[in-house]
């Protein structure tokens, strides 16, 4: 940055600093990140359907079915390529990234996160990759948020609620649904539901929905009308597509863990691709419907035609008889996440909201489909399960029950079908939760005890420093050495009251404290035959600098009672924490979190 550019940042900060406040820019700067996570929205669809535009020419008519099986592998290689020769850095899953960059790294995402995302998402998706771009249009907005905050030096409670306001902003402007965007931001990033953060997520989602409208128009990616009015004796069928939509959930989140494991166990980039690349290349040659995100396919079943949304098929299958077409629809809906994930494992980039809710539409329409034609007489609305039936994958991939119901209820325009989502929603998410205990984008987060939730105890220390509270200034000892030789150049020297015992190898064996010698320290006639290995004491718990997160680290004080742990880095001594530090700092960053 040129020295005029810093100078006039800095002339702007003295300035805000006199003439707003805090709050008011903090407004200012919601609704700057909503109009950027609208454009950077609009800037990442316009391209992926550029992309897929130019496989629509009459040029690639004749070869349409092959195209199937080659475009998805092209884009993936074009991405490889990128990230190996241009980007060289890890492009992670968009929300589970953003939310690991909250509970890690104090809100600081890097700056090619915006550009990153931006590239390879529409290389993935528009060469008819199975994923949709929910998930990089929140990282592109979530990188503009904490690079924006970290540009006008604000705080880390402030950049973290900015990261929000550009979620909710990435969300509103794809759906065009700024109600459903905030639910999304508190549901998935654990935001408080305050007026301090209430305010500055309505001004995002604001501003990004209206960037999405001046820039495409009143066009809606799930174009639907209410015709079919909810009927309260279809009650207990859609708590069979409840309990549909859950097992469909628990079956998904499988799914992804399965094959994610897979390819990981593959080094190689270069093979994770081939293997990846032809596997979904033939998933699309016999499934075409697997193909890009589904919108078309979504759209299609909105409006009852199934015919349209089946569309070409390499099998000769007669589209008049309902249950083939029950079948296809219901091997689509099976199919979509193991293409998605395996999308993922061949190195593609990209989101699975999108994949979740075309499960979800294909599953709740073959429900319909099932209920209609059973031969027992009962009528349900196709359209309408189709589109609850996203609500349940929803809530139950995602562990988001309040946003499904609000986004699908501000898609239809009304509340009409509110009972009926209520339904769905919470007895996917219940069935789902049981069995799954965290979404796909929180379940490594939670293993490694990273992940933000409504719990502000928990956050407090999960945004703790280790590194702040490890105290490194201890004098070390051997286990050979004596009494006297601890006495003269190790007590006499310190100002604490307990030292570690580590081996050559800087093993921990165990700590000396001062009690333990106290007995003896002017016992002259043991100075020499007294050994650290015959006063030292094995600690009662140790801190495993790699393993353990704050949380752990304080249960162990908790379980243990002790005042000072030893941590373990490398299975080599690193320093002590003590519960008066740990507890300061918490004392410390918890006046922060709520001021």
């Amino acid at each position: 940055m040129p020295f005029s550019t810093k100078n006039l940042l800095r002339q702007f900060l003295i300035w805000k600093y006199k003439h707003i406040s805090e709050r008011q820019f903090v407004y200012i700067l919601s609704i700057l990140i909503g109009f950027l996570s609208g454009m950077g929205t609009v800037i990442l669809k316009n391209l992926t359907y550029f992309i897929r535009s130019l496989f629509d020419l009459d040029i690639f008519k004749d070869s349409e079915s092959a195209l199937y099986f080659v475009l998805p592998i092209i884009g993936l290689l074009l991405v490889y390529i990128i990230k190996q020769t241009w980007l060289k850095k890890h492009i992670g899953h968009g929300i589970s990234s953003t939310l690991h960059a909250i509970s890690k790294l104090n809100g600081i995402i890097p700056r090619y996160n915006i550009y990153a995302s931006l590239i390879t998402a529409p290389l993935t998706a528009g060469f008819g990759g199975s994923v949709g771009l929910q998930g990089p249009a929140v990282s592109i907005g979530a990188a503009l948020g904490s690079n924006t905050a970290q540009l006008f030096h604000m705080n880390t409670k402030t950049r973290m609620l900015l990261i929000g306001c550009a979620a909710a902003g990435a969300m509103a402007s794809m759906f065009k649904a700024p109600l459903a965007a905030i639910v999304f931001a508190v549901e998935i990033f654990s935001l408080d539901i305050a007026f301090v953060s209430l305010v500055p997520l309505l001004l995002a989602s604001i501003s990004a929905v209206v960037t999405s409208y001046l820039f495409l128009g009143t066009d809606v990616l799930l174009n639907f009308k209410l015709i079919e009015q909810f009927m309260v004796e279809d009650i207990p069928f859609y708590i069979l597509l409840g309990l549909v939509t859950a097992l469909a959930s628990i079956y998904f989140s499988k799914v992804f863990f399965a094959i994610t494991a897979f390819f990981k166990q593959f080094e190689s980039r270069a093979l994770r691709l081939l293997i990846g690349g032809v596997a979904i290349g033939t998933m699309l040659f016999f499934i075409p419907q697997l193909y890009g995100e589904g919108y078309g396919l979504m759209n299609n079943l909105l409006k009852g035609d199934h015919i349209t949304a089946i569309g070409h098929t390499p099998f000769n299958v007669d589209l008049s008889n309902i249950w083939i077409v029950i079948l296809l629809l219901l091997g689509i809906s099976a199919f979509k996440a193991i293409a998605m994930t395996t999308t993922f494992g061949a190195g593609g980039v990209g989101g699975i909201f999108i994949p979740t809710l075309v499960m979800g539409s294909t599953l709740g329409h073959a429900c319909a489909k099932i209920i209609n034609n059973i031969g027992f007489g009962f009528h349900v609305s196709e359209t309408n399960f189709t589109l609850i039936g996203m609500t349940g994958l929803m809530a139950g991939v995602l562990h988001a029950p309040l946003t499904a119901i609000f986004l699908i209820a501000e898609i239809t325009s009304g509340y009409e079908l509110f009972v009926p989502l209520m339904i769905v929603s919470a007895i996917s998410f219940a069935i789902t939760k049981h069995y799954v205990s965290h979404s796909i984008y929180t379940m490594r987060l939670a293993e490694r005890g990273e992940l933000m939730t409504h719990d502000k105890d928990k956050n407090v220390l999960m945004v703790l420093d280790i590194d702040k509270v490890i105290e490194k200034n201890f004098i070390i000892l051997k286990p050979d050495m004596k009494l006297g030789h601890i006495l003269k150049n190790a007590v006499s020297k310190s100002s604490r009251n307990h030292f570690p015992v580590v081996n050559d190898n800087h093993e921990f064996l165990g700590s000396l404290r001062l009690d333990d010698i106290r007995h003896i320290m002017f016992d002259i006639d043991k100075y020499d035959t007294v050994n650290v290995s015959n006063l030292m004491q094995v600690p009662v718990s140790l801190i495993d600098y790699d393993k353990d997160s704050m949380n752990v680290i304080m249960d162990k004080f908790k379980t243990s009672g002790a005042w000072n742990l030893p941590v373990i880095k490398d299975e080599k001594y690193y320093g002590y924490i003590s519960k008066s530090k740990l507890l300061t700092a918490y004392r410390h960053q918890l006046i922060e979190f709520t001021s």
